[in-house]
């Protein structure tokens, strides 16, 4: 069953920042790509901060789980500074502090482990699992929007 998008936020969570709507076309100009429609509804609500908690299902197992990714968290777009919440304008330092490949746009990771947007492969892009130690790759949706289609409550995950 689809998540809540109006649901999608820990009510915990401490938002970065307001998304400023004027700041979105720097940003992307930034990044140099075109961000979702659907990523930027969400930061919309709520400028990057915990997630209720998810889980995206995977047909390969991953270093993580057989089954699943955890995606507990979503960078918000906010200007780079020396410390706070990660945004994804840290894409560009990230990719190459952790050796990770070009064209990505970080969506949620802790250096380890991440998921991003893959721009690889043109403007349009998949959403991908980069596992760092294990020098691990997989691809979970052919876009965002399918990504957040397949996330799941992660409590209703049996346990491993």
């Amino acid at each position: 069953m689809p998540i809540n998008l109006s649901a999608f936020w820990a009510p915990s969570s401490l938002p970065a920042s307001p998304l400023r709507p004027d700041y979105v076309p720097v940003a992307e100009q930034e990044l140099g790509v075109r961000l979702s429609a659907e990523l930027l509804a969400l930061l919309a609500q709520q400028n990057g901060g915990d997630t209720r908690g998810f889980a995206f299902l995977t047909t390969q197992a991953t270093s993580w789980s057989a089954t699943h990714v955890p995606f507990e968290e979503l960078f918000g777009l906010v200007p780079p500074r020396d410390s706070g919440p990660a945004s994804l304008l840290d894409s560009a330092y990230l990719t190459q502090e952790w050796g990770l490949p070009e064209k990505q746009v970080l969506l949620s990771g802790d250096g380890h482990c991440f998921i991003s947007l893959d721009y690889r492969n043109g403007p349009e892009p998949t959403v991908a699992w980069i596992d760092t130690e294990m020098e691990q790759e997989v691809q979970l949706a052919e876009s965002f929007a399918v990504f957040l289609a397949g996330l799941v409550d992660s409590d209703s995950l049996p346990e491993e």
